[in-house]
């Protein structure tokens, strides 16, 4: 038989050359096949359990970093996202969604002479989460559209923040359903109010158990044949390529801001870590190019990473409840991601990032001085990383730790270590107003599974008992009275 070969049209060799370039996302188990940015948000998770990796980072042009502190957040924003995004989303659908995300600031404001505050509470939720949760609520739309009209399922674990910022990003997106499963009696009541108050297409599951149960049941279904088969489910926690790389957006904003005070160099970053999904985005940041000395990882009592910078040693364990909540994880799943980003290399990673641990008292006695010295009112988790940078900064080095959240959202634990009432923001009272709606289940598996099979069988209803909320102005930064 005889073959005729043509040479390729200009559109066929444009496509090509596009799908040459679009990123693949590989396991870090190293035991699936690569994935597209589409198959890697849509899964979630890899099929051998793993993580996903962008199988390489872009570096970003040395001009960027010079001209950054005349540029706005979201004109940085969109920059990032080309690096990290742009060979799989059309350039103005990308840049569409990035200042979609980002309708609030994050500002860094002064504390001490040598300490700032990365203040990630100006949005939806008054939580860091907001960030990536709003970025992968957006992209998981612009993916499902081109697919065939089936409801997506997102599951999310969450210790405190995520539940929120989830449920808030996704409420009312048509095709998507969440799931937010939570550990009973662990969050704090205004973080509790802020999912389960929704209704509509977000339904909050009550565990009994800890975090690391919640974040177990997630993963186990997505191993799971049979539910699979039933439902298209997709995590919105940090093991998602889509809400921890959106989070870099927010350090390099932090360094411009910095670089327009004139205060750059030899910064040292701090990071409250708990699931290191947060800090993790910051190491990205630094491999793309972003000029951080080096960061710091604070920890409460669940000190499993700090363990491990000083012995080589992970070894994981049950989590302790403590009044940083959103941090009490004992076996934080983007640690894979941190080996994979460093090789397994020991000595590497430690040459990046040192740790810190704090117990309740040292995180009370830290916010308490830090108000009472300089009038800045600390969440417990911007706590730990506040004192950490207190405790390790050298003279010549200027630090910016990150505010996670909203003191409001921690108000009775923040004014019984301040010893002063503090306000509660317009939008936070609002999700207080609503009635709690949630289904309580244990931490195995089969109960799990078996409710989210009827759920599958059963017409989704509107749900009733819903709150409405605005985005009402909050202050810049929140300083006492």
């Amino acid at each position: 038989m005889q073959t005729t070969t043509t040479a390729p049209t200009e559109q066929a060799t444009e496509h090509k050359d596009k799908t040459d370039k679009q990123m693949r996302y590989y396991s870090t188990n190293h035991k699936a096949p690569t994935a597209s940015l589409a198959e890697a948000v849509v899964n979630g998770l890899a099929g051998d359990r793993g993580l996903y990796m962008p199988e390489r980072i872009v570096p970003l042009p040395e001009e960027f970093f010079t001209n950054m502190a005349q540029m706005t957040f979201a004109d940085i924003a969109c920059t990032v996202a080309d690096a990290f995004f742009g060979d799989d989303i059309e350039q103005g659908e990308l840049h569409r969604i990035v200042r979609d995300t980002l309708a609030f600031d994050c500002p860094v404001v002064p504390v001490t002479d040598s300490i700032y505050s990365l203040e990630l509470f100006h949005g939806p939720t008054l939580a860091f989460k907001d960030v990536g949760a709003r970025f992968m609520a957006r992209l998981l739309r612009h993916f499902s559209k081109a697919d065939n009209g089936e409801t997506v399922n997102v599951l999310v674990a969450t210790s405190g923040d995520t539940g929120s910022a989830v449920a808030n990003g996704f409420l009312g997106v048509e095709g998507i359903h969440v799931y937010v499963l939570y550990p009973k009696g662990k969050v704090s009541k205004i973080q509790e109010c802020q999912f389960t108050t929704l209704g509509h297409n977000i339904t909050a599951i009550e565990v009994d158990g800890v975090f690391d149960d919640c974040q177990a049941l997630v993963k186990s279904a997505f191993m799971d044949t049979e539910l699979n088969r039933h439902m298209k489910l997709t995590s919105a926690n940090s093991i998602n390529v889509a809400r921890f790389l959106p989070q870099a957006f927010y350090y390099f904003n932090a360094y411009a801001r910095m670089k327009e005070l004139g205060k750059a160099d030899n910064l040292v970053v701090c990071v409250p870590s708990g699931n290191f999904g947060n800090i993790t985005a910051g190491l990205f940041a630094r491999e793309m190019g972003l000029p951080i000395k080096r960061f710091i990882a604070a920890n409460n009592a669940n000190d499993v990473f700090y363990q491990y910078l000083q012995t080589g040693n992970y070894a994981p364990k049950p989590s302790i409840q403590t009044i940083a909540n959103a941090m009490d994880v004992g076996d934080p799943s983007n640690f894979a991601r941190i080996l994979e980003l460093y090789g397994h290399d020991h000595a590497a990673i430690k040459a990046v990032i040192c740790g810190a641990t704090y117990s309740d008292d040292s995180i009370r006695q830290t916010m308490k001085t830090c108000h009472d010295s300089f009038g800045y009112v600390l969440d417990p988790h911007g706590a730990c990383a506040f004192r950490a940078l207190s405790e390790g900064l050298a003279d010549d080095e200027n630090g910016v730790f990150l505010e996670t959240a909203h003191p409001a959202k921690f108000k009775e634990t923040v004014e019984n270590a301040i010893g002063q009432k503090i306000g509660i923001p317009a939008r936070l009272a609002e999700f207080m107003k609503g009635e709690k709606q949630s289904v309580q289940l244990g931490k195995d598996f089969c109960g799990f599974k078996s409710f989210l099979m009827s759920e599958c069988d059963t017409p989704t209803e509107p749900k009733t008992h819903c709150i409405s909320y605005h985005h009402a102005a909050i202050p810049r930064h929140h300083k006492a009275p």
